[in-house]
């Protein structure tokens, strides 16, 4: 592929990826809720499970879910089962916070959570296998080898997918530090929480 061509790819995938939808929402309530160094996990786990999507797409799992509506809507419905039971969990959590839990600090446990948290939002997503096999197509030169510009375009998507939700991991946690009272804390549980339930509508209403 041309350096063109990766620049174009560059820039259409950083437009696609600032929209916010799922993978936003899940990580912007994780910063609020339990800070930027847990949001991290969640940026990790996410960006794998965007390595197995794009990778299902490249071998043509895409292909499968297009022709098995059943398979199609399984999958679209557990990861919206999943993203709203975590968005419950976390405003029942804000809920029961108390001045102690305020001045804990984010354990092992948090960070493998909010890593799985990522990581399933990101491979429960039956869109993205679809719209990759379209979208990487657009990229790809046929008449070259088609494994190195996947991986080119794999690694490529992985950078601009961390330093988005990164962005909008850092605007959160500047939001949550300038919010230490209880009060506060439990606003931003019931903040990151909401956000996890209006990422699981937007994966429920979207056809």
């Amino acid at each position: 592929m041309t350096f063109e061509t990766w620049l174009a790819y560059v820039a259409a995938y950083a437009m696609l990826s600032l929209i916010p939808g799922p993978s936003v929402f899940m990580v912007i309530g994780q910063s609020l809720s339990r800070g930027l160094g847990t949001a991290m996990f969640c940026i990790l786990g996410d960006m794998l499970g965007g390595v197995i999507v794009m990778t299902a797409s490249y071998v043509g799992l895409g292909l499968i879910l297009a022709a098995s509506s059943n398979a199609f809507l399984l999958l679209k419905w557990a990861g919206v089962a999943y993203m709203a039971w975590l968005g419950v969990t976390q405003i029942v959590s804000a809920k029961r916070l108390s001045d102690v839990a305020v001045t804990r600090q984010t354990t092992g446990t948090q960070q493998a959570a909010s890593f799985r948290a990522g990581f399933l939002t990101g491979v429960l997503n039956p869109k993205a296998i679809l719209f990759y096999v379209v979208f990487l197509a657009q990229f790809m030169n046929p008449d070259l080898p088609m494994t190195p510009q996947f991986l080119i375009l794999l690694t490529t998507s992985g950078g601009v997918v961390f330093f988005v939700l990164m962005g909008y991991a850092l605007v959160a946690a500047q939001a949550r530090r300038q919010m230490r009272s209880l009060r506060a804390r439990r606003a931003m549980g019931y903040a990151g929480g909401s956000f996890l339930l209006g990422g699981s509508m937007l994966m429920a209403t979207n056809r």
